[in-house]
């Protein structure tokens, strides 16, 4: 663990790059993109703000490749994948690695953790600041389209509540993270279109790099920018 920073403990940031990256062929995270890795993009984004950001890896071994790469002084500290209740070291899914994460996280005191993917490197800081904002009097605030689809992975939770029900899950083998969320908390679903589409014009906060070929869409935006 890296040494923790004195900030207030109401909400930390997540960032998973546990994933296969199966469709991409290597360590997304770590792809060199513009002279730099690609969550460092991510980093020099996310560091404009006070904010605790802890990077939650499938093994010591990935946390060890990442060290030597990016400069972890733009972290707080990594979380590595628990495995007391999947113990298949072969399964890597975002509900185990959300499950590891805040199971630390509230052990060292947050109440709710921001939680976002690695492969989100145009993310902007005003739309996280936003839902930060947005999250305050709820339980979980989560980005949801107009065709009622959800943005998982870039939503804030209340790490007690969201800890137990993923508990429940893991245990019955239950990895759908669709089933994170319980009907009964007090949510607040920000419409993309309507709340954060003029924050971010282009929605680039929800561009997310699966495939060698977005890389490519990536740079394209980066060029029209």
């Amino acid at each position: 663990m890296l040494i923790i920073k004195n900030n207030p403990k109401y909400l930390a940031i997540a960032i998973l790059i546990g994933g296969k990256s199966t469709r991409f062929g290597s360590d997304k995270g770590l792809y060199n993109f513009l002279g730099k890795p690609l969550i460092t993009h991510q980093l020099e984004t996310l560091k404009q703000g006070n904010y605790n950001i802890f990077i939650v890896a499938s093994s010591k071994e990935q946390v060890q490749n990442y060290v030597n790469k990016i400069d972890i002084r733009n972290i707080t500290a990594f979380i590595v994948d628990d495995n007391s209740i999947i113990s298949d070291l072969q399964i890597h899914t975002p509900s185990k690695g959300i499950y590891s994460a805040l199971k630390e996280l509230k052990k060292l005191g947050y109440e709710k953790t921001l939680t976002l993917a690695c492969d989100n490197p145009l993310i902007q800081f005003n739309v996280i600041e936003f839902l930060i904002e947005q999250s305050k009097g709820y339980d979980c605030c989560i980005p949801q389209w107009d065709n009622g689809f959800l943005e998982p992975l870039l939503t804030i939770y209340p790490n007690k509540k969201t800890l137990k029900k993923l508990t429940e899950n893991l245990r019955i083998n239950d990895l759908r993270m669709t089933n994170i969320i319980e009907k009964s908390w007090k949510i607040n679903y920000l419409s993309i279109e309507n709340s954060i589409r003029p924050l971010d014009k282009k929605l680039l906060t929800f561009l997310n790099i699966n495939t060698p070929n977005d890389i490519k869409n990536l740079k394209q935006i980066y060029k029209n920018n």
